[in-house]
């Protein structure tokens, strides 16, 4: 009888050892899954980290290259070099509404011109120059351009000549009309608006991606 009472506790013990072993191994393959989603994901922050840090050195040496290829301008005070766009203000070039370029705007170009041909001939780079404008509707006599749009395009044209006359090769080179967007400080004052009537250059890559929607583009040829 005891034998009986033995084996019928065997019996009725035995399957419940098993589903705690099946329970058991079902917790440590879920816990194995995690721990390799886990490593997966930290792998994966890893990788982005170092990547973003390998993309913020490598224009951390850029800018540094820009500044030094433009120490001497950049102490004029008439240029300026913002996340590797160099900033000319309109007035420095242009007359209000004018897309005649100044005498003293030409000289400054000139100054760009040497630094710039080797800053660009060692990366094998373009140059993007860019016009802006402030918001104000064109006024006065000069009816030349239908809008703000136009003028920032043919000033950007206008300085792009000069930077070949002045002997940038002509591969080098692009021109893109942004008109009144992008402004770099409020249109409602004159102060603001001086700032945003402005020309800008920036290094970019030779195969440069869609130039954005508000903006015209164009190469330069020598006239």
């Amino acid at each position: 009888m005891v034998a009986e009472h033995d084996d019928d506790g065997l019996e009725q013990t035995a399957p419940v050892w098993a589903v705690f072993g099946d329970l058991m191994s079902g917790l440590l393959g879920a816990f194995v899954l995690i721990l390799v989603g886990v490593l997966v994901v930290q792998m994966d922050l890893m990788a982005n980290l170092e990547s973003e840090i390998a993309r913020r050195q490598q224009e951390e040496q850029r800018r540094m290259a820009l500044e030094k290829a433009l120490a001497i301008p950049l102490q004029s005070g008439r240029v300026t070099l913002n996340e590797g766009r160099i900033g000319i203000s309109g007035s420095v070039l242009f007359a209000l509404n004018s897309d005649e370029l100044r005498p003293d705007g030409r000289q400054l170009l000139r100054s760009l011109v040497p630094p710039l041909r080797v800053y660009l001939g060692e990366r094998d780079e373009m140059l993007m120059v860019s016009g802006f404008t402030d918001d104000r509707p064109i006024q006065g006599g000069n009816r030349r351009f239908a809008d703000n749009l136009e003028l920032s395009a043919q000033r950007a044209l206008t300085v792009s000549r000069a930077l070949l006359d002045e002997g940038m090769p002509s591969g080098r080179v692009f021109a893109a009309a942004f008109g009144a967007e992008q402004p770099v400080a409020s249109n409602a004052d004159e102060q603001g608006r001086v700032l945003n009537r402005r020309v800008e250059m920036a290094p970019v890559p030779k195969s440069p991606g869609p130039v954005a929607a508000t903006a015209a583009a164009s190469p330069v040829t020598p006239p």
